[in-house]
Order: C-alpha cells, then sequence, then structure tokens
C-alpha cells in the first residue's frame, strides 16, 4: 500500500450490513473534508465492494468487530491512523492547516491517542500547546471515562493494535478496553476539533477557534434523530441526492434496519419462558 509523507492513514473502518450508509458518507465526507490533507485514504469493507470518492477500498473478511479492525491494520504500512467510521457524516467543513500541523505534533511527540471529538465523559488538563487555537490538552485518565472509544481519534497504529482483543465486539472493546487504559495509564491527547453531535468544547481553548461538526446517524442498525437535517440537505441538491434522501425519509420513518429490513421487536422476559416451556412441553 502506498506511503505518504505524514505516514497517515484516514481509515474509515465500516461494516457490510451499514452498506445503505456509504453513499451518505461518501457525500458529506467529500462536501466537507480537503483531500489535499496529507493522508492515505482506505475505506474499509469486509468483502463486499464499495466506490467511494478519494478512497481505496481495502477488505477485513468476516470476522468479530475487533479482529476485522486488527487485520486492517495488519495490512497498513502508515504510522498513524486517524480512525473514522461510515455513521460519521461531516456537517462542517476542516481546516487543513490544522491536520498538517496535528500529524507533525503526533509524530514529534510520539503522541498514542489524540482524541479529536468533544464530550463530557473526558475530564482533561490544559497545556501549553496550542494548533489553530485549540488546546493540546490532556485526559485525566482517573476520572474520564471511555478512554477506549470508537469516535474520531488519531492513533498511533501499533497502541490501537494492542487494545484489539481477540473476539470483543465494540461495546465490549470500549469497556474492557477502557478498564485495560486506565490500569495502563498512558498519555492521552485530547482536541476540541470535532463538535460531536453538536457537542460544546471542553478545553481551555483560544476563542477564534473554528471547528469542525460530525454527527453519528445509527443507533442500533436504524438511522437516528440526527439524520432529518442531512436529508433537508440532501432535498435541496440534484435529483439522485435527492433520491437517496427520500430512500432515508423511508427507513428513518419506518424504523428499518439499515439492510432494509423491520427492526426486530422484543419479546418480554415472561413471553420467552413461556416459549421455552411449551417448546419443552411438546
Amino acid at each position: 500500500m502506498p506511503k505518504n509523507q505524514n505516514k497517515v492513514a484516514l481509515l474509515v473502518h465500516a461494516c457490510d450490513r451499514y452498506e445503505f450508509l456509504y453513499k451518505g458518507f461518501d457525500i458529506f465526507f467529500s462536501k466537507n473534508w480537503d483531500f489535499k490533507i496529507p493522508c492515505t485514504y482506505y475505506f474499509a469493507t469486509e468483502v463486499k465492494d464499495a466506490t467511494v470518492n478519494g478512497f481505496q477500498n481495502i477488505k477485513s473478511g468476516k470476522g468479530e468487530w475487533a479482529d476485522r479492525l486488527a487485520a486492517l491494520l495488519n495490512g497498513i504500512e502508515e504510522e498513524y491512523v486517524l480512525y473514522f467510521q461510515e455513521d460519521m457524516w461531516l456537517s462542517k467543513p476542516v481546516n487543513p492547516d490544522f491536520f498538517k500541523q496535528l500529524f507533525n505534533f503526533a509524530k514529534q511527540h510520539d503522541c498514542k491517542q489524540i482524541k479529536l471529538h468533544s464530550s463530557g465523559v473526558y475530564k482533561t488538563l490544559a497545556t501549553d500547546e496550542f494548533i489553530e487555537g485549540f488546546n493540546i490538552a490532556s485526559i485525566d485518565n482517573n476520572t474520564s471515562d471511555f478512554l477506549m472509544s470508537h469516535q474520531v481519534t488519531l492513533w498511533k497504529k501499533d497502541f490501537l493494535r494492542a487494545q484489539l482483543y481477540k473476539k470483543e465486539h465494540p461495546w465490549r472493546n470500549e469497556r474492557k478496553g477502557t478498564k485495560r487504559l486506565k490500569k495502563l495509564n498512558p498519555l492521552i491527547h485530547h482536541v476540541d476539533y470535532f463538535a460531536e453531535n453538536g457537542s460544546q468544547e471542553i478545553n481551555q481553548n483560544n476563542k477564534t477557534i473554528k471547528r469542525s461538526e460530525y454527527f453519528a446517524v445509527s443507533f442500533n442498525s436504524t438511522l437516528n434523530n440526527n439524520v432529518p437535517q442531512f436529508i433537508k440537505e440532501l432535498n435541496s441538491g440534484k435529483k439522485e441526492d435527492k433520491n437517496y434522501a427520500a430512500e432515508l425519509q423511508n427507513h428513518y420513518d419506518n424504523s428499518l434496519t439499515h439492510d432494509g429490513k423491520a427492526r426486530p421487536k422484543k419479546t418480554d422476559l415472561f413471553k420467552r419462558i413461556k416459549t421455552w416451556f411449551l417448546k419443552k412441553k411438546d
């Protein structure tokens, strides 16, 4: 795989069942990202083919979440990974100068993890380091939660790889990975660059900062309440955008899963016990 001078791979870690979201990611990433930012761009699926503007499609093969990500990292040569997922849709433009400086900072300081999304689960400590008005804060590991998270983050690839234990699904990886990181207690940096789901900044930044933003549009394999703003924007575009907007609206209105199926109804515990008993009786 090709290298670049900053040794950064922008990796979109997607699953095949969420193929319906690829188009939306593509549209809003292309609109708000600057491909002059020096990364190698990978859109990673399991076995499906994907065509996403500006990205090379790579594949992990089938398997549990952590195993699939580990397989991808084993095949990427770049030293750092800027991690995205396919349901994270950009809503404000990025500043290429910020990322160029960020990549240099990470390399110069041998950073292991720089979280780039704001959230109240993190408690941070101010430093004297700034990039484009953003304080490069450090996270207080003892009082913060989700030290292991799958939001937009710049990772040292080998450090991320070490956090992936076999057979871990994403929720277990975040939960157990956070416990492991609390015990390890590494230096984790934080920057308020992305307003994740509209979150306010949490660090002591300069007043002139200009943030980007993204919204996660998926919850439990269905579209969530963040998607209507993107539907509205698509409806003001060209015909194919309006057609995709109509598909999104249908999924949203009918609570369809991303593969077009009705969301399974939960059977309460009593009904499950009754069904089991009747089957045993038969």
